[in-house]
């Protein structure tokens, strides 16, 4: 991770950014857990969330979803689901994922 990323994070924990995460982000963290492909459970997620009251989960509405199907170059649904929420509440999004920094739909941060 970029120090300049990192960063967000850290000021996140103490309370000097606020960071939304999509909640399709959540599902696919628990779907990689199952497939041991990360070492983070749905109970650490829980116990993150309690102590760190800056991240908040942003649930998938049909107005996020209507967002979704307007991005027409991230074919992947989750990730186009994700995208949907940042260009919804019109945040930019931390992403690594090549395809989703390329979108002309998303503003993002890496």
């Amino acid at each position: 991770m970029p120090p300049h990323v990192k960063q967000i994070f850290e000021l996140t924990d103490v309370g000097l950014c606020e960071i939304i995460v999509p909640s399709v982000v959540f599902f696919e963290i628990c779907y990689l857990s199952e497939k041991d492909r990360i070492d983070v459970s749905s109970q650490d997620i829980i116990a993150h969330l309690a102590k760190y009251p800056t991240y908040f989960q942003q649930d998938l509405t049909f107005e996020i979803i209507s967002e979704a199907f307007k991005i027409s170059d991230i074919p992947e649904l989750h990730d186009r689901s994700i995208g949907g929420t940042a260009k919804f509440l019109d945040i930019e999004l931390i992403t690594n994922d090549p395809i989703i920094m390329e979108s002309s739909f998303v503003k993002t941060f890496w």
